[in-house]
């Protein structure tokens, strides 16, 4: 197992959540992207297309794409759908893990019943683009507020869509891991009848922020 899917495979046991309380600068899509299919987990590397209004360019996306890889479709919030279930039935039989779209698609009926395959999108809408300009892929784009660069890693769930670099994820995974330890040992505890603020360092971090003095909230189980 390469490095790379030794990394994914450790991602795919995480939250969102988790990745994002081991650092606040991670790139979050904004929330307006939101799940369509009833498969929300997605990890995945970033293919890239930027369109507007026009799906040609996202065919093409298509073609060029590989197995693993996550569709990412820059186009620029419109609300004239660029996928549907024929672009997404294309993309898992290729091996595609998803598609995301800062933009529309359609057919949602079919995504929805796509239980091994996510699609991501800003908004839903019958009505197609057209078919007859060119745009880039395989190139820097914007989505969901944030840039995406090809062969980067995008990892979404029911909470959103994060975008990593393959360095990002190896310098925070192992704080990910211990955060979400930590969260799954206090719920366990917390099932049994203990309280959340006897786990938390709560009051003393209170006392020192109102104070003024430096201090972070924390667990204080192992």
């Amino acid at each position: 197992m390469t490095d790379t899917q030794q990394l994914l495979a450790r991602l795919a046991q995480l939250d969102c959540a988790a990745i994002c309380d081991a650092d606040k600068t991670i790139r979050v899509m904004d929330c307006g992207i939101r799940p369509i299919s009833k498969k929300p987990k997605m990890i995945g590397i970033a293919h890239t297309v930027r369109c507007r209004e026009d799906f040609l360019s996202v065919i093409k996306g298509l073609e060029e794409s590989q197995p693993g890889e996550v569709l990412i479709v820059d186009a620029g919030g419109s609300s004239t759908a660029v996928v549907g279930e024929l672009f997404a039935t294309e993309a898992r039989r290729r091996g595609l893990v998803g598609i995301v779209v800062d933009g529309a698609c359609r057919d949602t009926r079919t995504l929805q019943d796509m239980l091994d395959f996510s699609v991501y999108a800003r908004h839903i809408s019958p009505m197609a683009g057209t078919t007859t300009r060119v745009f880039a892929t395989q190139k820097t784009v914007a989505c969901g507020g944030v840039e995406v660069t090809p062969g980067e890693i995008v990892f979404g769930d029911i909470d959103g869509l994060l975008v990593l670099s393959h360095s990002e994820l190896r310098r925070i995974i192992a704080t990910a891991e211990e955060i979400q330890g930590k969260e799954e040992k206090a719920l366990a505890r917390m099932a049994n009848g203990e309280s959340l603020l006897d786990m938390l360092n709560f009051a003393e971090h209170y006392r020192s922020r109102e104070d003024g003095r430096d201090s972070a909230l924390r667990f204080k189980i192992t």
